[in-house]
C-alpha cells in the first residue's frame, strides 16, 4: 500500500450525508466536483468570513456548481444562487471613493444571517441587520479559466440586471 497522501474531496447529498471521493490525480478535483454535482451532490466547503473572494471579471463566466450552488431567479424576481438550502441574493455594489475608503465595484451573493449561523460568518450592515456572504467578485486579479463554465458559456445571471434596466427604461 502506498504511503503517498491521496487527494480527496468530501461531498454531501441532499440529506447532508458525507461521501468522500479519493483521487489519484489532484488535477481531477474540479472535474470530479462537476461530475458529482450532476448526480445531486455538492462539495463540502468552509466558506471564509466575508465569503470566497474572486476577481470581478470572473463573475459572468464563473461555474457556481463548483461551490454546489445553482444560479436562479426567485419568484419575486430577485437574482441569486441557491446553496445548501439558502437563497443568496445577487447584490451589485457600486465603487466607493471617499477619504476613508476606496473600494472597486463588486458583485456579492449574500443572505440574511440566521441565529444558527456561526458568529464569525455574520457581517453587520447599516443598522442591526446581519448577513452572510457566500462569494464576492471584486477587484482585479487573474481570471482562473478552470473555474469558468465549461465551453465558455455564461450563467443566467450574467448581465441580467443590465437587460432588465434596459427593459424598464423602454
Amino acid at each position: 500500500m502506498s504511503s503517498e497522501p491521496r487527494t480527496s474531496i468530501v461531498l454531501l447529498n441532499a440529506l447532508n450525508i458525507e461521501h468522500t471521493v479519493y483521487l489519484s490525480n489532484p488535477g481531477e478535483v474540479l472535474s470530479t466536483i462537476r461530475e458529482w454535482v450532476g448526480k445531486g451532490y455538492r462539495p463540502k466547503i468552509d466558506v471564509p468570513a466575508g465569503g470566497i473572494q474572486l476577481p470581478y471579471a470572473q463573475h459572468d463566466l464563473f461555474d457556481f456548481t463548483l461551490l454546489g450552488a445553482r444560479p436562479a431567479v426567485s419568484h419575486e424576481g430577485e437574482m441569486g444562487v441557491w446553496h445548501d438550502g439558502h437563497f443568496y441574493k445577487k447584490r451589485v455594489l457600486e465603487a466607493v471613493d471617499s477619504r476613508k475608503l476606496k473600494l472597486p465595484p463588486a458583485i456579492k451573493y449574500s443572505r440574511g444571517a440566521k441565529t444558527t449561523d456561526p458568529a464569525h460568518l455574520r457581517e453587520k450592515s447599516d443598522g442591526e441587520f446581519e448577513y452572510v456572504t457566500l462569494v464576492i467578485f471584486r477587484g482585479r486579479g487573474r481570471i482562473q479559466d478552470d473555474l469558468n463554465i465549461l465551453g465558455g458559456g455564461k450563467h443566467i445571471l450574467a448581465g441580467l440586471e443590465t437587460t432588465r434596466a434596459a427593459e424598464a427604461a423602454a
